[in-house]
């Protein structure tokens, strides 16, 4: 492998590799704007100009040496850029000299000489690589005294999308994302000089299921979301880290939050699972259901009628009911969309407390979700781990296929249902009115909850620590991004500023902590009140447990888990290596910053 000299540091590159991504590679980081890792190089903004220089060969053909014993280095006469320079061995970069910072300015100033000053209302204020780098690579300083060039401005690409010209920096990215990553070669640029924008072609639209990916690659404010346009400033969120629910991909994303809602998804990068995407579908269509319609407390029916109740109550009046079955009688559905320590403590609660072999989860496949992208036919977040951690019937129980039967010919009389709406499923939906006692775990209100004889209010997995195994079988961790009264208290520096120090009277903030908890601690009390003893204090000792219990799983642990970004089961001996993780913005809230050479 070659071996380079980026500002006096030798490092090894791979042969092959341009000066950027040999940089990238080992943790470095030089100033782009069109350069993306998984995008083709177009070399168009200048943005990364170096100075490139090889050791100096004598007529004998030995290297040159200084009298301390360092080669000459004979530099180019041209700076070069470095996402379209190819490493050689021996090869020397200096992003540091006059000559480099000076053209470095010159790019930034000539940027800057059509961007409108839209930052105080622009989505993308404080994220934006353009700020960034006005801030780490701008002279401060512009010779322009004309007028600003105007573009189109909101021209709606797609249902996704909506592109303002006047912003772009016609860095391409949007175009080469279209036509190389979402295969919807739609986009164009049009004209030439100052009047450069880009353009569909005419008759076409970028509806892509993977349409959204564009505007987090694009460095500037150009390209918006109608789902999240204008509804909050970037430094008023916090991002933390989860993985996507839609399904059994396990997409790592980042959730923005503010006042306790969320209100968006956007990828996060893991070179495993789904490198820097995720699909259209998995932005839109999940936090909604955590935001809204949520089971607010926990509710009993008592001589016919629903009432609200607090945690203990609701508790002893599950199980006081379920001590009146025999285990035979007695059914315990877990749920792919939970999390592996939950579903391991219901099946725990099914074979030691309720000591009935009737066990089990739906599945839930849908063919027309699937693409040869991310999406899968398995649109829930654990099926694996679910079956892993032990949800599963055996040979002496039930069956999920004969449960409506069993339930209508009365074989069974109680349910006890952990996160599962049945929405899929409506012929057992309808035979659950036949039930004698109905105990459901649920987030949002539902068919389900209405039939319900107790109804415990469940965080979902936005409030939740745990893990989840995706259809690769990796297994990956996720933590809380949104608070509730049960994890307020470890929430801390996870929190925006507005939701951390906000008050009563301040209209930014409600204080909307829901009464929820997480599924294994609702279990934990229920067996306590028959009369057991369990004393699991966080998700960390479940784990704990499953790793010691479960072969497949042993040796994990959760910082293990985060450091190299999940690992695949029966693997935690032999983890896959870890890889650089490219982040766009190094000024973002809850971003740490990669070592900039430039500072």
């Amino acid at each position: 492998m070659p071996h380079i000299v980026i500002d006096g540091q030798r490092i090894e590159a791979r042969d092959g590799k341009t000066v950027i991504e040999a940089a990238y590679d080992n943790g470095m980081q030089m100033p782009h704007f069109c350069w993306h890792p998984e995008l083709s190089v177009s070399g168009n903004c200048r943005m990364c100009l170096v100075e490139v220089g090889l050791p100096k060969r004598l007529p004998d053909g030995d290297f040159d040496t200084n009298p301390d014993g360092t080669p000459v280095v004979n530099f180019f006469p041209k700076l070069q850029i470095a996402c379209a320079t190819t490493v050689a061995d021996g090869m020397h970069i200096l992003t540091n000299t006059e000559k480099a910072i000076t053209a470095r300015e010159a790019v930034m100033e000539f940027i800057l000489i059509n961007h409108p000053l839209d930052c105080p209302i622009c989505d993308e204020a404080g994220q934006c690589k353009l700020q960034e780098y006005s801030f780490r690579h701008s002279n401060g300083e512009s010779r322009f005294d004309e007028e600003k060039n105007h573009n189109l401005k909101r021209q709606k690409w797609g249902p996704n999308v909506i592109y303002d010209g006047e912003r772009c920096i016609s860095c391409s990215r949007c175009i080469r994302f279209a036509k190389e990553v979402a295969h919807q070669d739609v986009l164009t640029f049009i004209h030439r000089g100052d009047h450069v924008t880009i353009k569909l072609f005419d008759g076409t639209e970028f509806d892509n299921d993977y349409s959204m990916n564009v505007i987090d690659i694009c460095p500037v404010g150009a390209l918006t979301s109608p789902d999240f346009r204008f509804k909050a400033r970037v430094w008023d969120m916090s991002f933390n880290d989860t993985i996507c629910t839609g399904c059994a991909r396990g997409c790592n994303i980042s959730a923005g939050v503010r006042d306790n809602e969320i209100l968006r998804f956007e990828p996060r990068t893991n070179m495993y699972v789904n490198k820097h995407w995720m699909c259209d579908y998995g932005r839109l269509n999940i936090y909604p259901d955590v935001n809204s319609n949520r089971v607010e407390s926990p509710m009993v029916i008592e001589k016919g009628e629903r009432r609200n109740t607090d945690w203990d109550e609701a508790c002893e009046y599950a199980s006081y009911n379920l001590k009146k079955y025999r285990s035979n009688e007695i059914m315990v559905i877990g749920s792919p969309n939970a999390a592996n320590e939950d579903n391991y403590i219901l099946q725990k609660f099914a074979k030691t407390v309720l000591r009935t072999h009737n066990i089990g989860f739906l599945k839930a496949e849908d063919d027309s979700f699937t693409d040869d992208f991310l999406k899968l036919s398995d649109i829930r977040a654990n099926s694996l781990g679910a079956n892993e951690v032990g949800v599963n019937t055996n040979v002496h129980g039930i069956r999920i296929s004969d449960l409506a039967d069993k339930i209508n010919n009365g074989h069974l009389k109680a349910l006890y249902v952990m996160e599962e709406d049945f929405l899929m499923y409506p012929h057992i939906l309808e035979a659950l009115g036949q039930l004698e006692f109905l105990a459901v775990h649920a987030v949002n209100n539902s068919k389900l909850t209405e039939l319900a004889h107790v109804v415990f209010p469940t965080s979902s997995f936005a409030e939740s620590e745990g893990t989840f195994v995706n259809a690769g079988r990796r297994v990956q961790y996720f933590s809380p991004v949104l608070a509730t009264k049960e994890n307020l208290r470890t929430m801390g520096m996870k929190m925006s500023r507005l939701d951390k120090f906000g008050t009563d009277n301040d209209r930014w903030t409600s204080d909307n902590y829901r009464n929820a908890r997480q599924s294994w601690r609702v279990i934990q009390a229920v067996a306590n009140c028959i009369e057991h003893n369990w004393s699991y204090k966080s998700s960390s000792d479940i784990f704990d447990e499953i790793s010691n219990t479960i072969a497949t799983f042993k040796g994990m642990s959760y910082s293990l888990l985060k450091q190299y970004q999940g690992i695949i089961l029966s693997r935690a001996d032999k983890p896959e290596p870890k890889l650089a993780v490219y982040q766009s913005y190094s000024m973002k809230p809850g971003l740490q910053v990669i070592r900039n050479l430039g500072n």
